[in-house]
């Protein structure tokens, strides 16, 4: 049985390993919407910008490519995930 990997939100499609992580980073799961299941590295952004969350572009919106998708940390207080809110133009 092989292991599921995460993608990296971000990488590139050309990347050789866009399932990859980089030691010393901190990452968030990514959890419904058009992003589901990637992974967001947060080691450069600040407390503040942690606690409120991101938009972020993904290619399959509700408004096509170039959209956003509103992803916020979880309700439920686990900092290792953000739920998805909803999409914007």
């Amino acid at each position: 049985m092989t292991e599921h990997r995460p993608r990296i939100y971000g990488s590139d499609h050309d990347d050789p390993d866009p399932y990859a992580t980089r030691p010393g980073h901190d990452y968030v799961e990514l959890v419904g919407g058009p992003l589901d299941g990637q992974l967001l590295d947060v080691t450069a952004l600040t407390a503040e910008e942690r606690t409120t969350g991101a938009l972020l572009i993904a290619p399959r919106s509700a408004y096509g490519p170039g959209g956003r998708a509103d992803y916020e940390p979880s309700a439920g207080g686990d900092p290792g995930r953000w739920n998805w809110i909803g999409d914007v133009p």
